[in-house]
This record gives structure tokens, C-alpha cells and sequence, in this order.
């Protein structure tokens, strides 16, 4: 097997792998939101967004990043071999956890008054927010032990946790929501945090660490590291969360909290069914990418594949969302959410650059320059939150479809400039004819749902949507020799 096909498959087994988990949470979060749809209604689901995009933000605010800086050091440490080591990073971590967690609860219940306010423009969901401060404690914590399962390398406890926590998840809120309706909102909130936290406790104890004795200053002091990296990581969260934030004031201000509601499950379809990859693929390529971060070559070869992967992956998903969304968005939520779809349409394209920009943005962080990052990633969140407050304020919701659409292409071409003079990067001939044919594929299957008229939508559509997965299972073929892998493990499982 060759380098490059054996980076391929790399690629491929770890985005199986998470790719697994994140279409299982995806199911669970289908059947959330329909019943939220159903039962509460756009109204329903644009309360429960604002309260959890505000919790979000203070979370953003006072967790320091250690949900990704942290990472890093347990991993440093558990690759160390130190007894020791292990124990004093993963100790210092949980005394951090504890102490950002309360932070952000003490300050949630503080301001509690005036984020009702400004969230709702009135007093009526102060308590909702002192309830659901605890949530920020126990997020805080159900990370902690999240990272230390990843920096350990216990993969499988870390997938296990993560579809035993959505699904049990999911098990206690919802008949919160059938029986309590709207009085159900802040409880399932509430829930939904606890039972993460029990479930990562409870596996995070499988590893074992041997326990130690640590003062605060001294959790300060052997902490400074995963506080100082995490700082601008957490600035950079702390910015997508406040444009977040301040568009959904300013769409609950013009369009009223179910036009916020419909936002909601707008871009749940987009960034969470849709771009389920970026999570899948991400676990594994940052710290692949990292570990090559001083050979400029290497890892524009790294961007280059994990770009082709993406796209390879992506654009038949986003084909199929094209032709049949209306369709989606009935199943997930309900007829009255039918309206989000000429907004799905524009956006579908910004994944396109979307993925190619992800890729490519990581080699900031995987090089250590998280200066260059943050102002990076400041730019681009200023003039897409003004390209969404302009989009939604003349066009409404199709508004924000393309201002998402023209913001990622902005986009690119920002971090593909910065990287190309800082690191001589380049997309090579390979990635750029995939993106060219699986675009071009799309922009087919957009004209097809305008000018043609029912069945020939669906008709033409499918084959489009054939065509583009025929393409993808082509081209992956050539990168991982998709027929030898099949016919191995056809081998091995009659063998077996």
C-alpha cells in the first residue's frame, strides 16, 4: 500500500468511525426536534434556541477553551508514559473544569435579569435563566472528562459516551416535553446537561489514574498552559456564539421568535445533518495535521486530501438535500417549517466552501500561530454577521441562505491567501477538477428544482444524484482502493 493511499484510508477509517457517532446523534436530534415541532412549534423551538445560544455565549465566555486546548496536554502526557504526568494534567483539568463551570454559573445567575432582557426584550425569563445556569457547571464538567477519554486514546469509551449521553439524553426530555409542554423547556435543558455529565463520569472512571494531591495555586500554576492556549481558542468560540447571538435578537426583533425558531431548524438541517463531516473528520485531522506543522509540504498535501474527502463525501449529501429538502424538513419538523427551504437551497452551496475553508483554516492552530487565527476568524465573523443582518433585512430567511453562501466564499479566498503567503500553500489540480464537477452537479440540481415542474423535479433530480454518488465512489476507489477494502473485509468476515 502506498503513503498517499494509506493517508487516504486514514482519512476514511477515522471519518467512518465518528462519521457512526455523529449520524447517530443526528437521529437522536431528528426526533428531538420533530417532537419540539410538533408539540411546541416554531415558537417553542425559537425559546428553547435563544435560551441555549445565550447559555452557549457565557459558556464561551468562561470556559477558557479547555474543552480543545486541554486536549493536548492529557494526550502529551498519556504519550509520556509518566505515571505521574498523567495523573497531575488530568487532576489539574478537573480542578479547572470545576472552577470555569462555576464561573459560568455564578455569572449566569448574576445577570440573569438583564439577559432576559436583552434576549426577550423583557423580565419574563429570568428564572428560566438561574435555573438553567446550572447547565454551564455541568457542560463544564461532562467536557472535562470528554477530553481526558480523547487525550487518552480511548476512542471507543469516547463514542460509547457519546451515544449513551444522547441517548439517554433523549429519554428524559422528551416526555418533559409531552407532559409539561412549554413548562418543559427549562427541565429538559437542565436534563439533558446532567445526564451528559453522569454518562462521561461514568466512563471517564474506566480510565484509571492514580489520584493526587493538588492546592488551587497549584492547579493554577500547572494549568497556565491549557489556560493560555485555550484563551483565543475560546475568544474565537466566544465570537461565533455572540454573532450568533446578536442575529438571532435581531431576527426575533423584525421577523418575532418563531421567524427565530425557523432560523433554528434552518441551519440544524445545514450545519448539524449536513455537516455532520466536519465533526466526524475533524477528530482525527488536527492532530494529524499538527503532527506535520513544520514541513510546509506535507501539509498542503494533508489540506489537499481531507478537502477532496470532504467534498467527495459532502456533495452528494448536499444533492440530495437540494431535490428533496421540502420533503426533509416535513419528516424532521413539520409543514409549518416549510418556509426555511429557499434559505437551505443558497446555503447548501456555502458548504461547498465551507469544507475547502475548514481544512485549510486548521493549519493556523495546527502551526501554532493562534494570533494569526484569532484575527483570522475576527474578520470573517464580522462581515458575515453583516452579511446576514443585510441578507435577512431585505430578503428574510432566502436572505440568509446567500449571505451564508457569499460569506464562505469570502472566506476561502481570505485563508487561502493568508496561507498561501504565509506557507506557500496551494490546492492542487486533483482537488480543484472534484470540486469543479461535484459544484457544477449541484448548481444542476438547483436549476432542476426551478424550472422543472413535479415529477421531472424528482426525476431529474435523481439522476443528478446519481451521477454525483457515482462520481464520489469513482474517485474514492482511486484514493483508498474502495473495491480491494470491500472485497478484504468480504474475505474476512467469511473467514471468520
Amino acid at each position: 500500500m502506498s503513503e498517499q493511499q494509506s493517508s487516504y484510508r486514514q482519512i476514511m477509517k477515522a471519518t467512518s468511525l465518528f462519521g457512526g457517532v455523529q449520524v447517530f446523534n443526528i437521529l437522536i436530534q431528528i426526533i428531538r426536534s420533530k417532537v419540539i415541532a410538533v408539540l411546541l412549534g416554531p415558537s417553542g423551538m425559537g425559546i428553547i434556541g435563544l435560551l441555549n445560544s445565550t447559555t452557549s455565549f457565557i459558556g464561551s465566555l468562561t470556559n477558557f477553551g479547555l474543552g480543545t486546548s486541554a486536549v493536548k496536554n492529557v494526550s502529551e502526557a498519556n504519550f509520556s508514559g509518566n505515571t505521574e504526568h498523567i495523573s497531575t494534567t488530568v487532576t489539574v483539568l478537573r480542578h479547572l473544569v470545576w472552577i470555569t463551570g462555576l464561573l459560568g454559573t455564578i455569572l449566569t445567575i448574576i445577570f440573569s435579569p438583564g439577559l432576559s432582557q436583552i434576549t426577550f426584550g423583557n423580565g419574563e425569563y429570568t428564572a428560566a435563566f438561574i435555573w438553567i445556569s446550572v447547565s454551564l457547571l455541568f457542560n463544564q464538567l461532562s467536557s472535562g472528562q470528554m477530553v481526558i477519554i480523547q487525550g487518552m486514546r480511548k476512542l471507543k469509551l469516547l463514542a460509547k459516551a457519546n451515544l449513551s449521553g444522547s441517548t439517554l439524553g433523549l429519554v428524559v426530555t422528551l416526555p418533559l416535553y409531552y407532559f409539561l409542554g412549554f413548562d418543559g423547556i427549562v427541565p429538559g435543558i437542565i436534563g439533558t446537561s446532567l445526564v451528559s455529565m453522569l454518562v462521561s463520569f461514568f466512563y471517564s472512571r474506566k480510565i484509571p489514574v492514580v489520584p493526587v494531591q493538588i492546592t488551587v495555586p497549584q492547579t493554577l500554576k500547572e494549568g497556565k498552559s491549557m489556560l493560555q492556549m485555550g484563551f483565543l481558542i475560546s475568544l474565537n468560540g466566544l465570537l461565533t456564539l455572540g454573532a450568533s447571538y446578536i442575529l438571532r435578537i435581531f431576527i426575533g426583533r423584525i421577523g418575532g421568535i418563531a421567524e427565530v425558531g425557523l432560523y433554528t431548524a434552518g441551519f440544524a438541517i445545514i450545519n448539524s445533518y449536513v455537516g455532520l463531516i466536519f465533526n466526524a473528520m475533524g477528530t482525527d485531522y488536527y492532530p494529524r495535521l499538527s503532527a506535520m506543522a513544520d514541513d510546509n509540504k506535507k501539509c498542503t498535501n494533508a489540506i489537499n486530501q481531507q478537502s477532496e474527502i470532504g467534498i467527495l463525501i459532502l456533495a452528494p449529501i448536499i444533492v440530495a438535500f437540494l431535490i428533496f429538502i421540502k420533503w426533509v424538513i416535513i419528516i424532521l419538523y413539520s409543514n409549518q417549517f416549510v418556509a426555511v427551504s429557499g434559505m437551505i437551497y443558497w446555503a447548501s452551496f456555502g458548504m461547498f466552501f465551507k469544507v475547502v475553508s475548514w481544512a485549510i483554516a486548521f493549519v493556523f492552530l495546527a502551526k501554532g500561530t493562534s494570533k494569526l487565527f484569532f484575527w483570522n476568524e475576527l474578520i470573517s465573523e464580522i462581515y458575515i454577521l453583516l452579511l446576514n443582518l443585510v441578507g435577512y433585512h431585505f430578503m428574510g430567511l432566502t436572505g440568509l441562505g446567500i449571505s451564508f453562501a457569499v460569506g464562505y466564499l469570502i472566506y476561502l479566498f481570505q485563508v487561502y491567501t493568508v496561507s498561501k503567503i504565509q506557507y506557500g500553500f496551494s490546492l492542487n489540480s486533483d482537488f480543484i477538477r472534484i470540486f469543479i464537477i461535484q459544484f457544477a452537479i449541484a448548481i444542476a440540481a438547483f436549476l432542476c428544482i426551478k424550472f422543472f415542474s413535479q415529477p421531472y423535479t424528482y426525476l431529474c433530480g435523481s439522476v443528478l444524484l446519481l451521477i454525483s454518488c457515482w462520481f464520489s465512489l469513482k474517485e474514492l476507489d482511486k484514493r483508498i482502493g474502495l473495491k480491494q477494502l470491500l472485497e478484504s473485509l468480504k474475505n474476512k468476515d467469511q473467514a471468520d
